[in-house]
């Protein structure tokens, strides 16, 4: 179903789409912005990828996979730089995840996690026990 933008007085009217599948590229920082913003679930999901570690692109001669729950990972960028962790959450709506060693502390001394986005990390055990995903790295690694 189109998302449509409302205005004041053309409410039953269709309006620009927030999303168009027919948009390529752009170089402005604003739509290249809005393109991941407003993108769908299923477009998003592959935003969620990340590099494997050379061993595992050795073993699965592929260089990248979408990340799952329980993938272990190493944080290569930002202030968790070096922390090695299992994936506790994929938030697929803000392009995040959730890491084990990845927590902050609250001023009342709660402990939450810290979001970090799939480009600044790399998978170096992979969660296998998903047929479909297997059947996924199968397919993709014959290329």
């Amino acid at each position: 179903m189109a998302k449509y933008f409302k205005t004041g007085f053309n409410r039953g009217v269709k309006m620009k789409k927030l999303f168009s599948t027919k948009w390529k590229s752009s170089q402005n920082p604003r739509k290249q912005r809005k393109y991941v913003v407003n993108a769908p679930l299923h477009i998003k999901h592959k935003f969620l990828g990340a590099h494997l570690s050379k061993e595992l692109m050795t073993k699965y001669k592929i260089r990248s996979l979408p990340l799952r729950k329980e993938d272990e990972v190493i944080i290569k960028r930002g202030s968790f730089k070096g922390v090695k962790g299992k994936i506790e959450k994929v938030l697929l709506r803000r392009t995040r995840v959730h890491i084990a060693g990845a927590q902050i502390s609250k001023r009342d001394g709660n402990k939450v996690f810290y979001p970090i986005h799939p480009s600044n990390v790399i998978i170096t055990e992979l969660n296998l026990k998903d047929k479909e995903r297997v059947k996924v790295i199968e397919r993709r690694s014959k290329k």
